[in-house]
């Protein structure tokens, strides 16, 4: 399960966040592609659009279950 206190500093601000147990498996990107991205520098991926639509919230989620690792992180904000 994600951890908020391993947060990687350059996701966006907001509810959603990848920590630092990510392992660059690019599912988070495939079934969210506007909101999350790989950082080529740490080979990490990070949120970098916050969803507003239910669809949005929803793809976001999708993610976050089928992240591998469980390193997508929702605090609910």
């Amino acid at each position: 399960m994600a951890t908020l206190t391993d947060r990687l500093s350059y996701n966006v601000a907001g509810r959603f966040y990848v920590d630092s147990s990510c392992i660059d498996c690019d599912q988070c990107r495939v079934i969210a592609p506007d909101h999350f991205a790989r950082n080529e520098e740490t080979g990490t991926s990070y949120v970098t659009k916050q969803p507003v639509t239910e669809e949005e919230i929803a793809k976001c989620k999708e993610a976050a279950d089928s992240c591998a690792t469980a390193s997508i992180g929702d605090d609910g904000a």
